[in-house]
């Protein structure tokens, strides 16, 4: 590979500006993950969960293929994402507070590299394109990306400490990506036919969006009954 060749770095900038553009719902997960870490906790986790995304669609890039082709995998995929989305929102119990609400950091992590792999199935395609079977641009590309998606994910903290109501909407957007993901899997695809499941793929994903909402929402009900109730009884 030529450094000194103007369509290396072209290549690279391609590649940084298509990982910008598709990690828009990372930065939302590992923003949505550490917003109750600790501030030393917080910034680690970011970093952490920014490489833990970044390498993940590297090594993607290289299975992509053989993955998109398996049966369910997507619907297995979808189901993963819709129970991150609902464990981000659920109230949280005083008593496993330290891990539903991701203040252990490991945990944290955990989430963002799950939820990375679900996300990345589709939108390491892209990414391959642009590099056409070189690794050193993939991993040169992606790594000058990670700054930039953590970033991304200050940013998005910042405003969902400010405004804790922007979580549901992360959530929601995690419930909307999980309705697209299971509607573009090839074993539904090859029951509804592409053409159909391509003009349901907005339903699909308002559904899922609506699904983990309400979800979330029957759970903070029934939270606040149950504390209701600890309360007159005491």
């Amino acid at each position: 590979m030529d450094f000194n060749s103007p369509a290396f770095w072209l290549a690279i900038l391609q590649i940084i500006w298509i990982n910008i553009l598709l990690s828009g719902d990372n930065a939302v997960v590992i923003a949505m993950a550490c917003r109750s870490l600790s501030d030393k906790s917080r910034k680690w986790g970011m970093v952490i969960g920014a490489g833990v995304a970044v390498f993940l669609r590297i090594v993607f890039t290289i299975i992509v293929t053989t993955l998109m082709g398996i049966p369910f995998l997507k619907v297995a995929g979808a189901l993963a994402l819709f129970y991150i989305a609902v464990d981000l929102i659920k109230p949280k119990d005083e008593g496993e507070s330290h891990v539903a609400a991701h203040e252990n950091l490991w945990r944290a992590i955990v989430t963002i590299a799950v939820a990375d792999v679900v996300m990345s199935l589709d939108n390491v395609i892209a990414i391959a394109a642009v590099a056409k079977g070189s690794w050193l641009l993939l991993s040169i590309g992606l790594a000058i990306s990670i700054p930039l998606i953590i970033a991304g994910a200050a940013l998005i903290m910042m405003v969902l400490d400010r405004f804790p109501i922007l979580v549901w909407a992360g959530a929601a957007l995690l419930g909307w990506i999980a309705g697209e993901l299971m509607l573009s899997d090839p074993a539904v695809t090859s029951r509804l036919g592409e053409a159909v499941a391509h003009r349901y793929e907005m339903v699909a994903a308002a559904i899922g969006a609506m699904i983990v909402v309400a979800i979330g929402y029957l759970l903070s009900r029934r939270a606040a009954a149950s504390a209701a109730g600890h309360t007159s009884q005491s």
